[in-house]
C-alpha cells in the first residue's frame, strides 16, 4: 500500500507530494486524453498532488490535455498543484522564442491558463536563463504575474547558482516576490547541480527543488541494457540524443551494478532510482513520467522504498555508480 509523503517547497509553506507526475514527452506524443486521464487518476490514487507541465511540451498540447483532464476528473482546485514553464515559446518570432522579456511572459501566462482551463497556476518557472534580457526585467515580470493572481510562486529551471542569486538579490532589493524553487535534472548519473552547485542556496535563500529526469530518461530502469525496446523513449522520434547514453558501456555497467541492490530490496530498478532521488532532503519533489497508468502506479509505490534506503544501502548504491 503506497503511503505518500509531502514536503514543503523549500522554505515556502506549500506542500508537494514527494513523488509528482509530469507531462514531458508523453502527453500528446505517446498519450491521448483517455490515457492521460487514466495516468493522472493513477497518480492521484497514489497520493500525488503535484502535476508538472510547460508551455512548450508538445507545442501546447500537453497543457490542453492536462486541462481537459482536470475538468473531467473534477478534483477540487485547492487539492492539487499545477505548474507551467516559459522560455522556449510556441512561435519563432523575436518576442516569442527563447526569451524571458516582459512582453513574452505577460502574454505567455494567459495562453497557458487558457489551455489549462484554470484561473491561475500554482508554480511558474523560467524554463531556462535568458542572457539577452536584463534579469531585473524578468524578475519584475514574474513579480507582476504573481501580483495579478495568475501564479502563486515562481522559480527557475536549469539556471546556474549565480543566476538564481542574482534574481533573488533583485527581488530582495525591490521587495518583490522572490524565486522559491528550481527545477534541475537530478538522478544517479547527473548530480552536480543539486548536490554541489546549489549546496549553499538551500540554507541561504530557502531554495526548493522539483527535480526532473529521475530515471535518466529511462536508462536507470535497466530497460536499455539489451538494446532499445520498441515504443520506449529512446525509440521516440526527436529523442535520438538519448542514443549516446543508452549505448554507453560505462553507463550500462553502472546500471548493471544496481540490479542486485534492487533485487535485495524487492523493488524495481525504477523504484530504486526514484527512491534514491527522494532520499535527498533538499529535493522537494521528484517529477515522474510514464506513458501508461500501470507505470504510474509502479512509480508512486517507490515512496515505500525510501525508508529502505539505510545509510548502508546508500553506500552500496554509491559504490555501484562510482
Amino acid at each position: 500500500m503506497t503511503s505518500m509523503t509531502y514536503r514543503r517547497l523549500g522554505r515556502s509553506g506549500l506542500k508537494l507530494s514527494t513523488l509528482s507526475y509530469g507531462s514531458w514527452v508523453t502527453f500528446g506524443d505517446q498519450q491521448g486524453l483517455d490515457s492521460v486521464l487514466e495516468s493522472m487518476q493513477a497518480a492521484w490514487d497514489g497520493g500525488c498532488n503535484f502535476f508538472d507541465n510547460a508551455e512548450v511540451y508538445s507545442g501546447g498540447k500537453a497543457e490542453e490535455l492536462m486541462g481537459q483532464a482536470f475538468k473531467e476528473l473534477g478534483w477540487a482546485r485547492e487539492t492539487y498543484v499545477v505548474s507551467t514553464k516559459f522560455y522556449w515559446g510556441l512561435a519563432e518570432t523575436p518576442n516569442t522564442h527563447w526569451t524571458l522579456n516582459r512582453k513574452y511572459l505577460s502574454q505567455a501566462i494567459d495562453g497557458s491558463l487558457e489551455r489549462l482551463g484554470l484561473d491561475f497556476v500554482d508554480l511558474v518557472y523560467c524554463h531556462r536563463p535568458d542572457a539577452d534580457t536584463p534579469i531585473d526585467e524578468t524578475v519584475w515580470a514574474m513579480h507582476d504575474m504573481i501580483t495579478q493572481g495568475k501564479a502563486l510562486y515562481w522559480g527557475t529551471s536549469e539556471w546556474s547558482a549565480d543566476e538564481i542569486r542574482a534574481a533573488y538579490a533583485v527581488a530582495d532589493k525591490h521587495h518583490l516576490h522572490k524565486p522559491v524553487m528550481e527545477q534541475p535534472q537530478y538522478n544517479l548519473l547527473h548530480r552536480d547541480k543539486v548536490e554541489t552547485e546549489y549546496a549553499r542556496l538551500y540554507e541561504d535563500i530557502g531554495l526548493g527543488t522539483t527535480i526532473w529526469s529521475p530515471l535518466a530518461n529511462g536508462v536507470l530502469t535497466g530497460k536499455y541494457l539489451d538494446g532499445i525496446p520498441e515504443g520506449s523513449r529512446a525509440d521516440v522520434k526527436d529523442f535520438g540524443w538519448l542514443d549516446e547514453a543508452v549505448a554507453s558501456k560505462e553507463v550500462s555497467a553502472k546500471v548493471r551494478n544496481l540490479v542486485p541492490i534492487a533485487k535485495e530490496l524487492d523493488c524495481s530498478m525504477a523504484q530504486l532510482a526514484l527512491a534514491w532521488c527522494a532520499s535527498n532532503p533538499n529535493v522537494s519533489s521528484v517529477i515522474t513520467g510514464a506513458s501508461r497508468a500501470s507505470q504510474v502506479t509502479e512509480n508512486m509505490a517507490a515512496i515505500d522504498v525510501v525508508d529502505l534506503l539505510t545509510p548502508e544501502v546508500l553506500d552500496h548504491i554509491e559504490a555501484a555508480v562510482s
